[in-house]
């Protein structure tokens, strides 16, 4: 072989990253981290924020849900963007804008500055959680590597959830309130301290011009969707909700509409010419509906029916979590010995059915049951999610990754309110009409309800209505468990047969053109 030839050959070899590029993916696990814990984090602050701030009822839901809104709302347009300016710049405004209003949250002397911080997080964090996964697309451009770096960041974003409600059941009980914004600043600095150093930039070297109409149009697809799914979930299907969800379903039409026919769409419909994309996102969407199913009646039945605490609750409901760190690198290490990808996203799916099989065999005293059946979902979803996303950044062209993952990212926020909105919706029918018809109309409504009811009765009367209601929200569990098992064999028969003949594309990864980079 002659050296020109060698040479050319040796050009076709994705460069394998070094100790730099592990350094960098260790910086980028800190926003991640925070970002995903923020979903969770005000889970025991709300009761203090009250007491000082006096919000209104309406005030204190948006306080809570106002940052999951506008994350959700923003992804799509963030992740377009961060292709647009560049990864690491949209990373770094992210942690700035994140790191101050974290800092306006901590100190907001009203609900009305706490809820516009609040938003502004939600933007940080839209920033921020597709520039991560983007980054990892282009840091990582060797599969073997790609693949064990993807598998830490599904396993981060897992965790962060989970440890959300914990540190901030640990920060308020020691603290004040503010102080569960405050853990994000550290984290923040850092990443704007290093990011420049050891993070090189990447972006799209012909982007196009940036289509602000596909802007609105997204968010107004998103967020009545988002919107009337947990509505739905929450207050049963009133016109209101639906009505919400039609809108925001006719504006998704128009959106794919506009993506198809302007000459520089915000998601480009190319993305879905890469084989193996489509099928990633909607088996990434329904393995999180399960997921997030399953999180809306275990953790009311740790606290509702076994009678723990809040902390209590958060704290066993973090024992599940431990397997998860093993999950994703024995996914990742089959996959690389030659098993097909596509039975290993089908096995995740059959262990996660396997978690809702365990709930179906619970009691109203089935605390070790329903761990193990936690942590069987969480085993099976960081599975899938490891490696379909992997699958769909590697299907992706590496200049697209922002709009990629953002996509990803959004069919995971539809997915965790579809999930609360079915599987709640069935396991909240099955409550009503498993209740006595003798019961008060407040206790037919939901478990909490009863609860609250029971205290202001007579010992006796107050007991039995008590056990009648946990049991009739077991039996909800049970019918709600076997629906999702369903939907998740389901699942694991479309991935194996859409997801059989999908072959890694490192031969094309290799030869396709490296995004723009900034010398650092």
């Amino acid at each position: 072989m002659t050296n020109s030839t060698h040479e050319q050959a040796n050009s076709t070899v994705p460069e394998r990253a070094g100790r730099k590029e592990w350094t960098a993916l260790a910086v980028l696990m800190l926003p991640l981290l925070l970002v995903s814990m923020d979903v969770s984090v005000l889970y025991f602050a709300v009761p203090a924020i009250s007491a000082d701030l006096e919000p209104s009822g309406t005030q204190q839901l948006w306080i809570f849900d106002i940052y999951a809104f506008v994350l959700a709302g923003l992804l799509m347009t963030m992740g377009s963007l961060g292709d647009r300016i560049g990864r690491r710049k949209l990373l770094m405004f992210g942690a700035a804008a994140f790191g101050a209003a974290s800092l306006t949250a901590a100190y907001a002397n009203s609900a009305e500055l706490l809820i516009a911080a609040r938003a502004v997080l939600g933007i940080g964090g839209a920033t921020l959680m597709p520039s991560t996964m983007a980054l990892v697309r282009t840091m990582f451009r060797d599969a073997g590597q790609r693949a064990k770096a993807i598998g830490i960041w599904t396993g981060v974003m897992v965790a962060g959830i989970a440890l959300g409600s914990v540190m901030s059941g640990v920060l308020v009980e020691h603290f004040w309130w503010g102080s569960v914004f405050l853990v994000n600043l550290p984290a923040m600095v850092m990443l704007l301290v290093l990011a420049p150093v050891l993070i090189p930039e990447f972006k799209d070297p012909k982007p196009g011009r940036f289509d602000l109409l596909s802007v609105p149009l997204s968010m107004a697809a998103v967020l009545p969707v988002v919107y009337g799914l947990k509505e739905i979930a929450a207050e049963g299907p009133e016109p209101a909700y639906v009505a919400s969800l039609a809108a925001g379903l006719v504006f998704a039409a128009l959106f794919v509409h506009r993506q198809r026919t302007t000459a520089s769409p915000l998601i480009s419909p190319a993305l879905f010419r890469g084989r193996g994309f489509a099928p990633a996102v909607l088996l990434n969407l329904i393995s999180t509906l399960a997921m997030m199913g399953s999180a809306y009646f275990t953790t009311q039945y740790l606290q509702s029916v076994l009678g723990k605490s809040a902390m209590e609750a958060a704290l066993w409901a973090l024992l599940p979590s431990v397997l998860i760190g093993f999950a994703a690198p024995v996914a990742t290490a089959l996959v690389q010995r030659g098993m097909n990808r596509a039975y290993v996203v089908s096995s995740g799916f059959a262990v996660s059915a396997c978690g809702f099989g365990l709930l179906t065999l619970t009691g109203t005293d089935s605390m070790w049951t329903v761990l193990a059946a936690a942590g069987l979902l969480a085993c099976g979803a960081v599975v899938i999610g490891s490696q379909l996303t992997d699958l769909a950044l590697g299907s992706a062209p590496a200049e697209k990754a922002g709009s990629a993952s953002s996509l990803l990212e959004t069919g995971q926020e539809f997915g965790g309110a579809l999930g609360m909105a079915l599987l709640g919706s069935i396991g909240n029918a099955v409550y009503r009409s498993e209740m006595p018809d003798a019961a008060p109309a407040e206790a037919h409504e939901t478990l909490g309800g009863a609860l609250a009811v029971a205290q202001h009765m007579p010992d006796k009367a107050a007991s039995a209505l008590a056990a009648a209601a946990r049991e009739a929200f077991t039996s909800g569990m049970h019918v709600a468990a076997l629906s999702g098992a369903v939907v998740l064999a389901a699942a694991a028969v479309l991935a194996a047969v859409a997801l059989r003949r999908v072959k890694p594309a490192e031969a094309a990864e290799a030869a396709e053109p490296e995004p723009e980079r900034a010398l650092v």
